[in-house]
């Protein structure tokens, strides 16, 4: 590659959507509206975890601009097959709840309405019966006996590699012996690491607003992230034809990985398609903040084997990752969690188990590098107690146990083009930190600079 083909990095871009942003010429789902519009609010669970009993519309009935309710029996495949896609299952999560709710907040009955205001008002004069059940909002305490079990396969974790004639309680790493590294460290250091659940707050509420066409298609204008992902679930839960459905993107306001559950998209048009007319479905800011996906919580518990010399020769992970009452792409996180709880350093002996647990808490999702971003928090940490506790300078200890092309993954995965060192030397360069000559002279081809 030349330098005149190098255009884009190391200059100052112009945003594709900046212009729009700042002259307020962007167009976002409020900007958007059609005649004879209906609004779609959401009948959700007051309660954590219980059992449906009975569902009374008759007072919601009466409120002047009541249109229609739909219940689970409306929604040609009444599960969620976000997974699935990417061959990971089973599916666990219903569009409209059906005989049980899991979390406080879940969707159990969609009310459409003339205008935002009686769909509100209709929405809180449905009369739920409801059975209240135990609940548990702890990873560790989901997974004891006697905890309330919320999966219908009998446990409160999701098993993995079942499809391959096995059955893992957790995702599991295994590299080297992990026992022999501890027997010949010099020092052990073990610490727990967490997290909280995040929500993302987008400025703009998750949202949609679908209009039935002449030809029998419909338009979806939505915000969601990720739009043929998006429109491929909606049309596997509608049953319906991928090329009835025309979804049209724009200019997502702040997702950061919420606004890929595809939540709003199949009920909105499965109301439009038994309605006739254009229907909008919008989060409140409260639904927004109290019931839309968050980044995980996460509780890390890391057991290293250390060498006076600063190598590290033996790292055990137990994680948990707290996935909420149901999968979304809790599942997929925790594989890439997984293998990325060693960090980027070459350690001879890993043994890694990461559990993707179900608790009553609102779902879990995507966000920012979800999976990797704890890992790589508890890893960083970690390094830096290790440094201490063997008095070294927290940037050669990451120089020296770095890894290097060639070398091997705990999960199988040789390093290729790894320009690790590079670029711990190019931020010491920017921050003016002076690394002694003999991390400078380091290289990521340098086998033999590394573990002495």
């Amino acid at each position: 590659m030349t330098a005149q083909e190098l255009n884009v990095v190391g200059q100052s871009v112009p945003r594709r959507d900046g212009l729009g942003h700042v002259t307020g010429k962007t167009v976002y789902i409020d900007d958007i509206s059609f005649p004879d519009t209906l609004y779609l609010k959401m009948v959700r669970s007051p309660i954590h975890h219980g059992i449906i009993r009975g569902i009374d519309f008759s007072e919601a009935e009466k409120v002047p601009g009541f249109v229609r309710a739909l219940t689970w029996k409306d929604v040609p495949k009444n599960i969620y097959t976000i997974l699935c896609l990417i061959g990971v299952g089973p599916d666990d999560e219903p569009v409209l709840a059906q005989d049980k709710v899991l979390w406080q907040g879940e969707q159990i009955a969609a009310i459409l309405a003339e205008s935002e205001a009686a769909a509100t008002e209709a929405a809180d004069k449905v009369r739920l019966d409801l059975e209240e059940l135990p609940a548990v909002f702890d990873v560790e305490e989901a997974l004891k006996p006697g905890a309330p079990i919320l999966k219908p396969w009998g446990t409160n974790y999701f098993v993995y590699d079942y499809e391959h004639g096995q059955s893992n309680a957790f995702r599991k790493v295994r590299y080297g012996d992990v026992q022999r590294g501890f027997d010949q460290a010099d020092y052990i250091v073990e610490e727990r690491y967490t997290t909280s659940p995040i929500e993302h707050a987008p400025t703009e509420t998750t949202g949609c607003i679908v209009r039935p066409e002449p030809n029998g298609r419909y338009t979806v204008y939505t915000n969601t992230q990720a739009l043929f992902f998006s429109l491929d679930n909606s049309a596997l839960i509608l049953q319906a034809p991928f090329q009835n459905l025309h979804f049209v993107g724009g200019t997502v306001g702040g997702g950061f990985g919420g606004k890929v559950d595809v939540i709003v998209e199949p009920i909105a048009i499965l109301a439009a398609m038994k309605t006739g007319r254009p229907v909008k479905y919008r989060y409140t800011r409260q639904e927004e903040m109290r019931i839309s996906s968050t980044r995980a919580a996460w509780r890390l518990y890391y057991k290293d084997g250390v060498m006076k010399d600063g190598r590290i020769i033996a790292r055990q992970v137990i994680s948990y990752h707290d996935a909420g009452a149901y999968n979304r792409h809790s599942p997929y996180a925790v594989t890439k969690h997984a293998a990325n709880l060693s960090g980027p350093y070459n350690i001879p002996n890993v043994h890694i188990d990461a559990h993707c647990v179900y608790t009553n808490r609102q779902p879990s999702s995507a966000m920012r590098g979800f999976g990797v971003t704890p890992a790589s928090f508890a890893v960083e940490v970690q390094m830096d107690r290790i440094a201490e506790l063997v008095g070294m300078d927290p940037w050669e200890i990451r120089f020296l146990n770095a890894y290097r092309n060639g070398d091997m993954r705990p999960h199988q995965k040789e390093v290729e083009d790894a320009t690790l060192i590079e670029v711990m030397q190019a931020a010491a360069e920017m921050t003016g930190h002076d690394l002694p000559a003999n991390l400078k002279a380091m290289s990521s081809w340098d086998k033999e600079a590394q573990h002495g």
